[in-house]
């Protein structure tokens, strides 16, 4: 499909219209941005547009119609429906506890729209990753000017006739375009911009954020640790774990992007590993043919992936499970790489596919020596019931999120905030968080006259007696 270029868009108009729409929408009612959210939610709810979804999906990626249902539309509907329970009670002031030192006053947080807003989308999950931050922009009472990822044509023009018709223009924009095009969008002083992507990408649009001190939310990526310790279910969490690894076949900012095995457990893991993607696939010679094993997004994505493989063979890396790749296809089957090393390029970059190195470790301590080589990753997995051998490894390492005894869950939760921490990400979303992240959290004191505030008249002597007093005995 042809892409289109940032001249062929009069941005600067549509960032104006919105700008100046952006007032009436922060003071809209709970009831209006519930209409707002209730048109989504009628979207999605409508089989004969979900499976034009299903169909532009499948032409970009081939992702099962099942996948699709999982990971994009079930997620980003169940964030809308989330939000218009929550959104009365999100929006009412929240009432914080007044200090002695400011005795006669209340003190509470008003949350305040922060005006418009700019999400750029992934190529990855395009539905859920474009929808869901949309719910929140919603929901805070923003406008937003939407630009998903070009490496997904077909799902991008789905949602830019979607977002047409669901809203107006100076309320949600979407812009199909290139490269340029978000370089352009940058350039516009946005009051807040929410992008999901690569560490790489998060850098520059946090520079670009900073000319205009906008401030920003960046859901990111990295090195994903999974940790199977002695005291682990190897058989149902191997399971477990490839069904994690090879969602999406593996394009995922969440998946398990390596394996530490203690190193009783290699071979057991190992064949755990290739028994539980025979359940999953049925038949792994002819998995090419299966219809719900999804591809690699693009060419440029899968010789990335292959000169990764490359790399770590020619470095002393032994395929322990694997198969026949197939570019005309854009197909990698799933892969186990074992003898792995700190030299290996596969150790440095976030794989986003479906190939999983395995390395042994002897010690709690060395899991964590393993782990702190590298930048905070945005989860981390810890298999074990090994109650002492969790709380060590939770305690000596920092990620986004942590799940235990389970894989890809972090993201289920809408009360749980979502989101890493340095290299995996700045900010979190989901639930009253993802309310916030498109809020200004406005600190508001109210002298409440008629209360002791009377009897001690600000500002006198004895109250600045009082105060002195009061700072000196008891703060």
């Amino acid at each position: 499909m042809e892409t289109i270029t940032a001249n062929q868009i009069n941005i600067q108009a549509l960032f104006e219209k919105q700008q100046k729409y952006a007032p009436e929408l922060a003071n809209s009612s709970a009831s209006e941005r519930i209409a707002r959210l209730n048109r989504l939610i009628r979207f999605m709810d409508d089989e004969q547009e979900m499976q034009g979804l299903k169909d532009a999906m499948y032409q970009d990626f081939r992702k099962a119609e099942v996948e699709v249902m999982l990971s994009e539309i079930s997620v980003a509907k169940s964030h809308a429906l989330h939000a218009r329970r929550e959104l009365r009670r999100w929006m009412r002031p929240h009432k914080v506890p007044t200090p002695i030192t400011l005795v006669g006053t209340t003190s509470y947080i008003e949350y305040e729209a922060k005006g418009v807003s700019l999400i750029i989308s992934p190529w990855n999950y395009p539905f859920n990753l474009t929808f869901s931050p949309l719910v929140y922009a919603i929901a805070a009472g923003n406008t937003a000017i939407i630009k998903p990822s070009e490496m997904t044509p077909y799902t991008s023009a789905f949602m830019a006739k979607a977002i047409k018709k669901l809203f107006s223009e100076e309320e949600v924009a979407l812009l199909e375009g290139d490269a340029s095009l978000a370089t352009a969008l940058l350039e516009l002083p946005f009051d807040h911009i929410f992008f999901t992507g690569s560490p790489q990408i998060g850098k520059i649009i946090m520079a670009a954020a900073a000319k205009n001190l906008a401030s920003v939310t960046l859901e990111l990526g990295g090195k994903s640790p999974a940790i199977l310790d002695t005291s682990a279910s190897i058989e149902a969490l191997s399971y477990n774990l490839a069904w994690g690894k090879c969602l999406n076949n593996g394009q995922t900012c969440i998946a398990p992007d390596y394996v530490l095995v203690h190193e009783s457990k290699m071979d057991a893991f190992a064949n755990a590993y290739e028994k539980s993607l025979k359940r999953l696939y049925t038949d792994l010679s002819s998995l090419e043919s299966n219809p719900d094993y999804c591809r690699i997004v693009n060419h440029r994505h899968y010789q990335r992936l292959r000169r990764l493989y490359d790399d770590a063979i020619s470095k002393g890396a032994v395929e322990i499970l694997g198969g026949t790749w197939n570019e005309a296809e854009l197909f990698v089957p799933p892969t186990l790489l074992g003898n792995i090393n700190d030299d290996m390029e596969i150790m440095d970059e976030e794989i986003f596919g479906p190939i999983l190195p395995v390395l042994p470790f002897s010690s709690q301590e060395e899991v964590v020596q393993i782990i702190r080589k590298r930048p905070k990753p945005l989860s981390l997995y810890i298999g074990a019931r090994n109650r002492r051998f969790i709380n060590y490894i939770m305690a000596n390492t920092s990620a986004g999120g942590t799940v235990i005894n389970d894989y890809m869950l972090g993201f289920g939760n809408p009360n749980l905030p979502f989101g890493g921490v340095n290299n995996s990400g700045i900010g979190k979303y989901m639930g009253f968080h993802g309310f916030v992240a498109f809020s200004n959290e406005k600190a508001v004191v109210k002298r409440n006259f008629g209360t002791l505030s009377v009897l001690f008249p600000p500002y006198t002597p004895k109250v600045r007696a009082l105060m002195a007093f009061v700072q000196k005995r008891l703060l």
